[in-house]
């Protein structure tokens, strides 16, 4: 009886932040990793790494000893990504202004890039990270003389805290994100003329605040329920001139949102392992989208050794798939998936790619 009423109680915390008047929402998920991509794009219900602190802060409670990076480049790109910059510069693959031109000379064209650095420090039931993102969305038109735009350009850091119930039955985490961030959402931005992030662009700092419950079942496979709530209360970003540009307009309020997730881990052997989930993100649908399975996310990861994971999943109704060989001290990563860009009646696949490096301590 106890132990139900803790588990309504958390899920009310969480939940009941959510029932607020819906208001459009650009889809860019914050934060996501190689991992997730190559898994669907679930997240929130997947076993224990150093991208807990970021997915799931309820996760910290599954930790074992230490886990941390000193650095851990990942760079995605869409498949177009290389053949589309090869007449600008890599390093400046989400920059606008270098981006410009490129769109105004391909028309009907989608375009992608983001870069994110994430080094972290976790252990069990605490953690702490930095964050860099700086992520580019474009799509031209049939002239190639405007692009619909996002762009997102993030610094700050997180802190996150678990509490384990029942023998680890129930874990609940909270974190708390500090970001400064740089933005752009344009639906027709012209490709030629004023790009600069300072003429066109919104920037702001604001505290993000996430929180997570999990419920693992002590029996066979360890059946799993996730949820967690982002952006609790919605988060605003207020303008501090100077920080990085001075605006006069601030990024968009996002919305809270609430993602949910069932997982079981079944151990095949001593040395192989699998993860399968369902998430199903936004559940409260807080974004609008009227395309209900673009919020559903599949995946699983077979584990062999602990040295070489393989991923598979479905995103968005697109087919995702992952690679991982990891030691010790550094892991290489590679994940492949389909992003719809078009509208619910006119579907649109662009395949992405994504790589990361960990150095980890």
């Amino acid at each position: 009886m106890g132990a139900r009423c803790a588990i309504q109680f958390i899920l009310f915390l969480v939940l009941g932040f959510s029932f607020k008047e819906a208001q459009a929402q650009a889809w860019l998920d914050g934060y996501t990793n190689v991992r997730s991509l190559g898994m669907g794009g679930a997240e929130i219900g997947l076993t224990s790494d150093e991208t807990s602190l970021y997915r799931n802060p309820a996760n910290l409670g599954s930790i074992r000893g230490t886990f941390g990076t000193v650095l851990d480049p990942e760079l995605a790109g869409s498949s177009n990504f290389l053949n589309l910059i090869t007449s600008s510069n890599t390093a400046k693959s989400t920059d606008i202004e270098a981006l410009g031109p490129i769109m105004a000379a391909n028309p009907n064209t989608t375009y992608h890039s983001r870069l994110q650095l994430t080094p972290s420090l976790i252990v069990r039931n605490f953690g702490f990270g930095l964050i860099y993102r700086n992520e580019l969305n474009a799509i031209s038109d049939s002239t190639g003389a405007t692009m619909n735009t996002q762009y997102q350009s993030d610094m700050g850091g997180i802190i996150g805290l678990n509490q384990s119930f029942f023998g680890g039955v129930l874990k609940v985490g909270a974190s708390a994100k500090g970001i400064n961030r740089i933005e752009v959402i344009n639906t027709s931005l012209a490709t030629s003329g004023t790009l600069s992030l300072q003429s066109i662009g919104s920037e702001g700092t604001g505290v993000v605040f996430d929180a997570g419950v999990m419920i693992q079942m002590p029996v066979k496979w360890i059946p799993t329920i996730s949820v967690v709530g982002h952006d609790l209360g919605d988060t605003e970003f207020y303008r501090k001139s100077g920080v990085r540009l001075s605006t006069a307009s601030q990024p968009t309020i996002v919305k809270q949102s609430i993602d949910a997730a069932v997982s079981i881990f079944p151990i095949h052997s001593s040395q192989v392992r699998s993860i399968w989930t369902v998430e199903y993100k936004d559940i409260t649908n807080s974004k609008v989208e009227t395309d209900y399975s673009r919020r559903l996310h599949v995946g699983t990861e077979l584990n062999v050794y602990d040295i070489v994971f393989l991923r598979l999943g479905m995103n968005q109704n697109y087919l995702t798939y992952g690679l991982e060989l990891a030691s010790e001290k550094m892991s290489w990563q590679f994940a492949s998936y389909g992003e719809e860009v078009g509208t619910s009646t006119t579907k649109q696949e662009d395949r992405r790619y994504v790589f990361k490096v960990s150095l980890r301590l």
